[in-house]
């Protein structure tokens, strides 16, 4: 069905959220303009102004508004531990667990050959340097468990057996990968089983 143009464009618009469709984003346009006007124009005040203010932290990478994001200014932070991850989305949920208090960096993607994406477009170099110029300890790397996260992981690990690097004796770490909380053995892939296995911790020695 063809409304009249603003209102096409606005669904169109609306279909480049992810997972939604024509039907969703006809509900949601249909919404504002019938119910919630108000509602409308503060989400589109509030979108153009991220769309023009925000940017990415200068040291980690992430989306922030600011030069240094909040977590890079935070002086609490522990400032010898770094965790990589490919994308702000994953700082996100880590932040979420409350667990962990060090830094970040955000790779914004993973290694990729055929779409081009190399360790440049990854910030590798940059990474490199953080942690040449600072006083890290030990490198978390929290890639996902695919077969790009992996190769990703794998070849930032590489980067740091440089003799120069291995004097300071810098710890590398990979997050572990294995059956979630909750989930049935017989219901589990096979790569997570095999992930499970390798992960495995010592409960007590006999």
């Amino acid at each position: 069905m063809n409304y009249s143009p603003l209102i096409d464009q606005l669904i169109d618009a609306f279909r480049r959220l992810p997972g939604v469709g024509p039907k969703s984003a006809q509900r949601m346009v249909l919404h504002f303009l019938e119910k919630d006007r108000t509602g409308g124009k503060v989400l589109a005040e509030a979108l153009e102004a991220a769309m023009e203010g925000v940017g990415h932290c200068e040291k980690c990478r992430t989306l922030s508004e600011e030069t240094l994001c909040r977590i890079c200014q935070n002086p609490a932070r522990d400032q010898q531990t770094i965790c990589v991850v490919e994308t702000p989305a994953d700082v996100f949920a880590v932040e979420q667990t409350a667990s962990y208090k060090g830094l970040y960096f955000v790779l914004m993607g993973h290694l990729s050959p055929i779409d081009g994406v190399g360790p440049d477009e990854i910030g590798v170099p940059q990474l490199r340097d953080l942690v040449v110029n600072s006083d890290i300890a030990e490198i978390i790397l929290a890639t996902n468990p695919t077969v790009e996260g992996e190769a990703t992981a794998y070849y930032i690990a590489e980067q740091f057996k440089a003799p120069s690097l291995q004097e300071r004796n810098i710890k590398i770490s990979r997050i572990a990968h294995g059956v979630p909380v909750g989930g049935e053995l017989e219901y589990i892939d096979g790569g997570t089983l095999i992930h499970s296995f390798a992960g495995r911790q010592l409960i007590n020695k006999v």
